[in-house]
């Protein structure tokens, strides 16, 4: 991988817009876009000033531009930076972007912006990971994990912990080039006491995973419950849009039916599913098999029951739900048409009441789901992990100072601590890029939009 090119590409996104802002990253940067620029000389200007002039093919105006300068190493990218400002055509700007590719500059690659900042030490890869993540965040806590893990939260934590571990490591490195003399540098007691301490903190990292990978995702929400007990009306209820179709005939929903909203800044993926119950019907067998799937994925079930189903049938239901070791929203639904006797029996259950139809009990029903996922408690502070390659990379960290654990109650030699100690700092320097391959940077940077 080389930064000796100038790269270019449209920043925002595309289509007719007020504007549109192309940005152009290189040694050459400066040079290419004062070279078709009729205003200020751009090469004497300081850097993070701004100014007004054209953009001409020859004699040709294409544009009246603004052009940003970032000069470097005060940029994004840590090298030269413009960003011109021109009107939203996509004829416009497409034409200064091939005007800019002839005066010397190449068309740039998925998140190639991105991938020069972090070859150039303007981030780590974790924070280049999560600069993605941000541009694809739809929500209040989806946004707050991304902004927490770009601004170095995740990557001081687990720079603390490497540091720690290169110490420990070059203590052992040390006593097998006096192994003749046998000597002892790494003091053993407190490299236990590390390992636990960093094992610690991977766990509370590994275990914070489940959380913030439906932050980022959207909480999956199934609704679930016998033929007719109201499913598709409550999801068209909770959305406030007919989204799913109602009939007073059971069997209606034969397969699931799913749509996103924001409850206090968390996305939740509601799952309308088959109504549960014996069926000689092969489709719709076929969607109550999908429903019990669903229902094992989910992280959250919502189920139904009406003012007909009996008491005794509601508890067995439940405790057979319970089995799942999901969380589970037990709900009424027509529960206008309770008995009040009923009604008060059915309340030590804690069951939430409502009445999808009249949009009754809906908002209490929000609070309770939110209440029930706990994901409106994390604050700017915790350290979330939202990103699968890193999971798995802090898991094999974990198994690697589990072998160095081993070593320590065992009489297992200097080179194989040495050995796994350097797995677990190869593990953790495959999350923030202190240890990569150019397959690896591919594969994450592929997966950007161009022009970031």
């Amino acid at each position: 991988m080389t930064n000796n090119d100038t790269i270019v590409a449209l920043a925002t996104p595309s289509g007719i817009g007020a504007i549109g802002v192309i940005r152009l990253s290189g040694p050459d940067a400066l040079t290419i876009c004062n070279t078709v620029f009729k205003g200020r000389d751009l090469s004497v200007q300081a850097s993070h000033t701004i100014h007004f002039g054209t953009i001409r093919d020859g004699e040709v105006i294409l544009d009246e531009v603004l052009v940003s300068l970032f000069i470097a190493p005060h940029s994004y990218t840590k090298e030269n930076v413009v960003e011109i400002s021109t009107h939203g055509s996509a004829y416009i700007i497409e034409s200064i972007i091939k005007l800019f590719i002839r005066t010397g500059a190449r068309a740039a690659k998925p998140g190639e912006f991105t991938l020069r900042a972090f070859l150039n030490g303007g981030m780590d890869l974790s924070q280049a990971e999560a600069v993605a993540d941000l541009i694809a965040s739809n929500s209040a806590s989806s946004h707050l994990v991304a902004m927490q893990q770009m601004r170095g939260g995740f990557s001081s934590e687990l720079k603390g912990l490497r540091e720690q571990l290169i110490h420990f490591a070059s203590m052992i490195e040390l006593e097998l080039d006096f192994g003749e003399e046998d000597v002892e540098f790494a003091n053993r007691d407190q490299l236990r006491s590390l390992t636990l301490a960093i094992h610690a903190v991977l766990y509370r990292l590994i275990s914070s995973f489940e959380q913030g990978n439906v932050m980022k995702n959207g909480v999956p929400v199934v609704i679930a419950g016998k033929p007719n007990v109201g499913k598709s009306t409550l999801l068209n209820a909770l959305l406030n849009e007919e989204r799913a179709i109602v009939s007073e005939f059971a069997g209606t929903t034969r397969d699931t039916i799913e749509d996103e909203m924001s409850i206090n800044g968390v996305v939740f993926r509601f799952i309308d599913t088959a109504g549960i119950r014996e069926t000689a019907d092969v489709i719709e067998a076929q969607g109550v098999l999908r429903t019990r799937e669903k229902m094992k994925q989910a992280r959250l079930i919502l189920y139904l029951f009406d003012s007909e189903q009996g008491i005794e049938e509601i508890e067995e239901q439940l405790a057979e739900l319970a089995l799942l070791g999901i969380p589970i929203v037990g709900i009424v639904n027509k529960s206008d048409l309770l008995a009040p006797a009923v009604m008060e029996v059915l309340k030590g259950l804690e069951l939430i009441f409502i009445s999808a139809r009249d949009k009754v009990g809906i908002e209490e029903l929000k609070v309770e789901v939110l209440r029930k996922v706990n994901l409106h408690r994390i604050n700017n502070d915790d350290v979330i992990v939202s990103n699968i390659r890193h999971v798995e990379a802090l898991k094999k960290t974990e198994e690697a100072l589990d072998r160095v654990l081993y070593g320590l109650d065992n009489p297992v030699t200097s080179d194989f601590l040495a050995m796994d100690i350097k797995q677990a700092l190869y593990y953790l320097g495959e999350i923030t890029g202190a240890v990569t391959t150019d397959d690896l940077l591919e594969n994450i940077f592929s997966k950007f939009c161009i022009g970031k």
